[in-house]
């Protein structure tokens, strides 16, 4: 059985407006992303990205993405690819997150989170590797984000 999350990415991405309206949703049921106002484009068992757009209210000081909001973006990804990965009967918290800036902030930004597929049932210790990348390609981000994967209660 598809998760929720991935079920509506499926039967939204085709449609005129689709990844807008599953990125809304998305952030309506976590709020917290709101701020960062991701765009996804790929929602997928494994993988999933996103668009995080340089704009403004994610600018620091020198006019770049905000490192927070680069690792809120990274955590958007990694939330929606845990919900479209988890195994039935289980469920996921992050329990840590481990990032390197390598460069600078300067463009829009594609967040990605990728997990081995052998990982979801060897766990509880699911690493999830995550990237955010300019639009020149250059990888501006780079680590892991740590799930804890344990039975559902």
């Amino acid at each position: 059985m598809a998760s929720r999350v991935l079920g509506m990415w499926e039967r939204l991405r085709g449609l005129p407006g689709g990844e807008r309206v599953f990125s809304r949703a998305f952030t309506w049921r976590a709020p917290y992303f709101r701020s960062i106002r991701p765009r996804f484009v790929q929602v997928s068992p494994n993988y999933a990205a996103l668009v995080l757009p340089k704009r403004r209210a994610v600018q620091n000081h020198i006019g770049t993405v905000h490192a927070i909001a680069v690792c809120n973006g990274l955590e958007a990804a990694m939330g929606a690819l845990a919900e479209a990965t988890v195994p039935v009967g289980k469920r996921w918290l992050p329990k840590g997150m481990e990032v390197a800036y390598l460069a600078k902030s300067t463009s829009d930004l594609t967040c990605s989170a990728e997990t081995d597929p052998d990982a979801w049932t060897a766990g509880p210790d699911v690493p999830v590797r995550v990237q955010a990348t300019r639009d020149d390609g250059t990888v501006v981000v780079q680590g892991t984000i740590h799930l804890w994967v344990t039975d559902r209660k």
